[in-house]
């Protein structure tokens, strides 16, 4: 949890790989050229590169045929539209029937840092009735993976930085952070200098534009999640006589400037603790880790002080720390399907085995089992830093830890400590918060969740209203963890299948539970 947008970052792909653990193209320059004219050519996807997060080819598409990867070419500063290029990777799989394609769907699963090839294969049996009428597409933004994918950190260095105590307690331990905050930053500015300042949002939203126009379709319909729907956001403010139908799932609040995002994402996850302990004491079985709630979060934070001072063995030869603990319990948070695997890890660490909370954290931090890193963090930070202007010291986190502390026992300490993220980085911010206003654009469905850990149902009322007048329309689900449509809830899935493939706009203030 080193950065406060950080928790946003590919909860969704790192959910797909943890669940089963626990039981094409290059980014490289080109000459100058107008893009716009540019044919993609389809072949059959490679396996995902290692800062895609690797694993095997995606499966044959079921009924046949496979999925097809492109590298689309996009000027490296859209200030220069005819300068210099970099690839985009993307993924599709081609519309299976019955009935008449409207044209591609292009998803942003969030991060930002998340690999779209990676992610969107994992996850494509939940569209599968949205690939009836759509060719399913998806993409590595620019600077993630494939798509001139920012390097900091080597695998080794990542491991090392990723045991810092990222709570300190005293002086030393506040400067301790500081340096490895300097260094990482300092190694993304030595590694990925040409690529820094062209992975603002607003870029990404240019590059979904010149998307649109190459796969042939006259308007953009579009499916973001998480971070997917600040990009979707801003798309529409930048484009918004080009949205067709579009969804926004896991809401991002565009109003909020980083230190708020980080007091609601501490707010969002300690919302997230309460259910789940409530949730474990509340079945016909005795709570294995607490006899009551409150027990349950109290044994809880007595485990995350004790790994403060004496971590336990995690994955060899790395131990289980406070942050990686932390990290842990806030990866299982984003899905009710994590709670099990939670609780097994929590009983285990109370016994000295910190393997599956090492395993939750692993996730959240893009680390495959064999040692390599995505670079989903890499991307993350340089992303976030390039979008948002502030730059916060220690004075101002120590000021307001009191504040953290009081959403958040548990969690306040680290999103607060995370704001520092982008001191010192290279590239000046862009914004105070993204402008997302849309006038003149088609309706969008905006998806709440009022159990959404890490992007707060309040959210998704902040979207609707900075839109503007008329553009969007909210829809509310009752629920846990981050997003809805991946919830399988029926009454969710019916709006949105609805409103995509025939166009049927919900009644406004439509609750599902």
């Amino acid at each position: 949890m080193q950065n406060p947008r950080g928790l946003r970052a590919a909860a969704l792909t790192a959910t797909a790989v943890l669940l089963s653990a626990l039981a094409a193209g290059c980014g490289g320059a080109s000459h100058p050229a107008d893009t716009t004219a540019q044919k993609l050519l389809w072949k059959d996807c490679p396996a995902p590169s290692a800062a895609e997060g690797g694993g095997a080819a995606p499966s044959p598409l079921p009924g046949g045929g496979t999925w097809q990867c492109a590298t689309m070419r996009a000027p490296l500063d859209w200030s220069r539209p005819r300068g210099e290029t970099i690839g985009i990777a993307l993924i599709r799989a081609r519309a299976s029937g019955p009935g008449p394609r409207i044209g591609s769907l292009i998803f942003n699963f969030g991060g930002p840092g998340g690999s779209g090839v990676n992610t969107l294969p994992s996850f494509a049996p939940d569209y599968a009735k949205l690939r009836t009428r759509y060719d399913l597409v998806s993409f590595d933004p620019r600077g993630v993976g494939r798509s001139a994918g920012v390097r900091c950190l080597s695998d080794a260095q990542l491991d090392q930085y990723f045991q810092q105590d990222a709570t300190p307690d005293d002086a030393a331990e506040r400067a301790a952070l500081l340096k490895n905050t300097e260094r990482f930053n300092a190694s993304c500015e030595k590694n990925s200098a040409r690529i820094l300042a062209h992975v603002r949002t607003t870029d990404a939203a240019r590059d979904m534009d010149l998307m649109r126009r190459v796969l042939g379709d006259a308007k953009l319909h579009y499916f973001g999640i998480s971070y997917g729907t600040e990009l979707g956001g801003v798309y529409a403010h930048l484009f918004p006589r080009h949205v067709g139908r579009a969804v926004l799932d896991g809401v991002v609040d565009p109003t909020q400037t980083p230190e708020q995002s980080a007091l609601g994402q501490a707010r969002g996850f300690q919302l997230a603790m309460d259910n789940f302990a409530r949730d474990c004491v509340s079945k016909t079985t005795e709570c294995p880790i607490g006899s009551s709630a409150q027990d349950v979060e109290n044994r809880v934070a007595a485990l995350l002080k004790r790994l403060d001072s004496r971590p336990i063995p995690g994955v060899f030869p790395r131990r289980l720390t406070e942050t990686a603990a932390t990290n842990g319990i806030a990866q299982a948070l984003y899905s009710k399907e994590l709670w099990q695997p939670l609780t097994e890890g929590l009983q285990e660490a109370y016994d000295g085995d910190g393997r599956i909370l090492m395993l939750l954290s692993d996730a959240l931090n893009g680390r495959s089992e064999n040692g390599e890193y995505s670079n989903l963090t890499a991307a993350n930070v340089a992303i976030n830093c390039a979008d948002e202007k502030q730059r916060y010291d220690t004075a101002h986190v120590e000021r307001k830890l009191p504040e953290f502390r009081a959403v958040s026992p548990l969690f306040g300490d680290f999103l607060a400590w995370g704001m520092l993220s982008c001191t010192d980085w290279a590239v000046p911010g862009a914004a105070e918060h993204p402008d997302v206003s849309a006038p003149g654009s088609a309706p969008i469905l905006v998806v709440g969740n009022t159990g959404d850990p890490a992007t707060p149902y309040g959210g998704a009322k902040k979207m609707v209203d900075a839109l503007g007048s008329g553009v969007a329309v909210e829809l509310t689900y009752k629920g846990q963890g981050h997003g809805a449509y991946d919830s399988k809830n029926k009454c969710v899935q019916d709006a949105v299948n609805g409103y995509l493939l025939d166009g049927k706009v919900p009644a406004a203030g439509t609750v599902c539970s």
